[in-house]
C-alpha cells in the first residue's frame, strides 16, 4: 500500500525539479520502497507489471561507473572528442553516481513483452514498454518530491545496456532504461526558476 504525504497535483507537478546536490542525510529504506510502490501504479502494456528497480549499492556503483564509462569513452573517441574533455566528462559522471544517497536502476523485464515476427512491431513493442517505464519514473519522482526528497534522471543506461547488465550481474532479458539519483536536497539549495512556458509551441492542430 502506497502511503505518500498528501500534496495537490499542481503543487507536485510544478514543484518537482531535478536536484543534483544532496545532503548527507541517509534516506530511509521504507521511503525508498514507498516511492518505488508509487512507480508501480503507472499504466503498463498487456496488463503487465514489467518494471524492475535495482537499488545499486555503493560497492556496485564503482563497477557500474567503470563499465558505463568505458563504453562512453569508446563513443567519445570515435566522435573525435579531445582526451582532456573525455576525462572531465567521465570524472563528472563518476562523481554524480557516487554522490547520490540512493541510486536506482530502472528497467524492463523482457519476458513481459510479446514476441513479434517482424522488426517493425517488435520495435513498437520495445518503445511501448519504454514509455511505460517513463510513466513509472515520473510517478517515482513526484512521490519523492511529496516526501521531501529530490531526484534526477540519467538516461546513460540506454546507450550501454550490455555494460550495465554485465556490471550488475543482471539477466540477459533485463532492459536497462534509466538511473534515478535520489536523496534529501542539500540544505539551502536554491534552484533557478523555471523558464516561462509557451504552451502554444507544444500544440499542433490538424
Amino acid at each position: 500500500m502506497v502511503s505518500i504525504p498528501p500534496m495537490t497535483l499542481d503543487a507536485a507537478l510544478a514543484g518537482r525539479r531535478s536536484v543534483r546536490q544532496f545532503s548527507a542525510r541517509p534516506v530511509e529504506r521504507t521511503l525508498v520502497e514507498e516511492v518505488i510502490a508509487a512507480a508501480c501504479l503507472a499504466p503498463a502494456p498487456h496488463h503487465s507489471h514489467p518494471w524492475r528497480f535495482v537499488i545499486v549499492s555503493a560497492e556496485a556503483r564503482a563497477s557500474l561507473a567503470e563499465a558505463m564509462g568505458e563504453r562512453w569513452r569508446q563513443d567519445l573517441e570515435r566522435d573525435g572528442v579531445a582526451e582532456a574533455r573525455i576525462r572531465r566528462l567521465l570524472s563528472r559522471s563518476r562523481a554524480r553516481l557516487a554522490a547520490a544517497p540512493v541510486l536506482i536502476l530502472a528497467g524492463v523485464a523482457g519476458q513481459a513483452q510479446r514476441a513479434w515476427p517482424d522488426q517493425r512491431r517488435q520495435r513498437a513493442e520495445d518503445v511501448m514498454f519504454g514509455q511505460s517505464t517513463g510513466a513509472a519514473l515520473e510517478n517515482l519522482m513526484l512521490a519523492a518530491h511529496a516526501c521531501g526528497l529530490g531526484s534526477h534522471w540519467l538516461s546513460a543506461p540506454l546507450f550501454c545496456p550490455e555494460a550495465v547488465r554485465l556490471a550488475l550481474d543482471l539477466p540477459a532479458d533485463f532492459q536497462p532504461q534509466a538511473l534515478i539519483a535520489l536523496g534529501y536536497p542539500k540544505e539551502g539549495l536554491r534552484l533557478p526558476p523555471r523558464p516561462p512556458l509557451a504552451v502554444d509551441e507544444h500544440i499542433v492542430e490538424r
